[in-house]
């Protein structure tokens, strides 16, 4: 019985609180909004505010979802960013990425389609909370008020040092065992025009 009773407390707390302390976040992890989970934060937050009412979006590239995998519950992917394979960054050692032009458009038809308001919960995941924070910020300066960052993202933070240092294995939906797949949904992906 003890351990039933602490379970469901620990339970309340979970569904009440958030683990995020915005000064543990890098610059560019940091919203407007203050609004942040964690990825194992997200099946509980769903439960609270009913996964009909969330709206709950990637922000990554086609090629990351088709690549990397998609989690599981999402309700559409809407990128933030589109690479440019004709471009290279020297600093980075990658393609450019630029931010998608239509991604206020392409948001509002995925929010129209679930129903969704200027003041209900919207959920943005990214690799790792860059582009989720950033799309945060942009959305709330088009007036939507409960966006919410998910801070380590799917593929999550690179360890700092140690034999995975500069790998992707600190945190995020995958490192955590939250459920996804390789298997993409025609009515969740993005289509060019």
């Amino acid at each position: 019985m003890r351990r039933f009773l602490f379970s469901l407390v620990l339970a309340i707390f979970s569904l009440n609180s958030h683990a995020v302390d915005p000064a543990s976040l890098i610059k560019i992890k940091i919203t407007t909004l203050g609004l942040y989970l964690e990825s194992s934060e997200i099946p509980a937050f769903l439960e609270k505010h009913g996964k009909d009412k969330v709206l709950f979006l990637d922000l990554r590239t086609p090629e990351e979802q088709l690549f990397v995998g998609v989690p599981d519950g999402i309700d559409a992917l809407v990128p933030f960013g589109i690479m440019h394979y004709d471009k290279w960054d020297e600093k980075m050692s990658t393609y450019i990425r630029n931010p998608n032009p239509d991604f206020l458009s392409q948001f509002e038809l995925r929010a129209m389609d679930k129903g969704t308001e200027k003041n209900d919960p919207i959920l943005l995941i990214c690799r790792s909370g860059d582009r989720s924070a950033l799309g945060a910020n942009f959305l709330a300066r088009h007036g939507y008020t409960n966006v919410w960052s998910v801070v380590d993202g799917f593929e999550g933070d690179t360890a700092k040092d140690g034999p995975n240092k500069g790998k992707r294995v600190v945190n995020g939906w995958k490192n955590n065992g939250m459920p996804w797949s390789y298997k993409l949904d025609k009515e969740r992906v993005h289509f060019t025009k």
